[in-house]
């Protein structure tokens, strides 16, 4: 069994195929997923799957690119979500200085404000890190973000970072790019981090693993990042899949 621990099924691009996606990941013995809402948009309709699809559980956030579009009214609904018993967490959330529609204060505001709201309603918060590894993890460390831990999201840093980041209580997620051929650092990651640490997710539709690369990513390909972590770790992908399965139940506290 295999947990896809960080999904898009809300994203335009399955708008005309979803079942037949969704199907593809349960022939791949992909038993549960977990959708990443992170606007207006795309929380409602993260909710909307969490209601059509047992196997399907929700993450509730605000995006820091979109950081300066949000208001107080939309982090109260955020937490008047979290109550809901498939709501597993807080997400995707951080810092984003690739792109600068939101000016980076506005984004460690935002950022600030959602730890404190996970803490609030106690579930664990996703980390979205893009060119800001500094300041998530300064922000981390002065919010006390380890009293809920979470998820290091398609972790592309160090493997120092990494260990920095576990220490704080935070699993390390590894996606598509650990499939990538010149990918030295997530490989490095995947080798030295032990299983007991380690997520898998597709973050599709986006960043498909190898031999996908370049193509729609889907939640079936979670299968792929397992199979080259088992191969870097020298083990069976059967124990990458029952560690990494049993590391997301717990840390989301779903029942198996």
């Amino acid at each position: 069994m295999f947990i896809d621990t960080h999904v898009h099924l809300n994203a335009d691009q399955y708008e005309e195929d979803l079942e037949a996606v969704i199907q593809r990941a349960l022939d791949a013995n992909v038993t549960k997923m977990v959708v990443i809402g992170f606007d207006r948009k795309t929380i409602e309709k993260a909710m909307e799957l969490t209601e059509a699809y047992p196997f399907i559980y929700a993450v509730v956030g605000w995006h820091p690119v979109d950081a300066i579009d949000c208001t107080e009214e939309d982090l109260q609904w955020i937490e008047s979500l979290a109550k809901h018993p498939k709501v597993v967490g807080i997400g995707e959330i951080g810092l984003d200085y690739h792109w600068d529609k939101s000016p980076k204060d506005v984004q460690q505001e935002l950022f600030r404000k959602q730890i404190h709201l996970a803490k609030k309603v106690e579930l664990p918060i996703i980390i979205h890190n893009r060119d800001a590894t500094a300041d998530v993890v300064q922000i981390l460390k002065e919010e006390g973000a380890h009293e809920v831990g979470g998820i290091m999201h398609c972790f592309s840093g160090s493997v120092e970072t990494a260990r920095e980041c576990i220490d704080m209580n935070f699993m390390i997620s590894l996606g598509g790019p650990v499939t990538f051929k010149n990918a030295k650092t997530p490989k490095q990651v995947a080798t030295e981090i032990p299983l007991e640490h380690l997520l898998i997710e597709t973050d599709a539709p986006y960043l498909a693993p190898h031999p996908n690369r370049g193509k729609r990513n889907e939640p079936a390909y979670v299968t792929l990042v397992a199979e080259e972590i088992a191969h870097l770790k020298n083990m069976p992908v059967e124990e990458v899949a029952e560690a990494t399965t049993r590391n997301a139940l717990k840390l989301f506290n779903i029942s198996d």
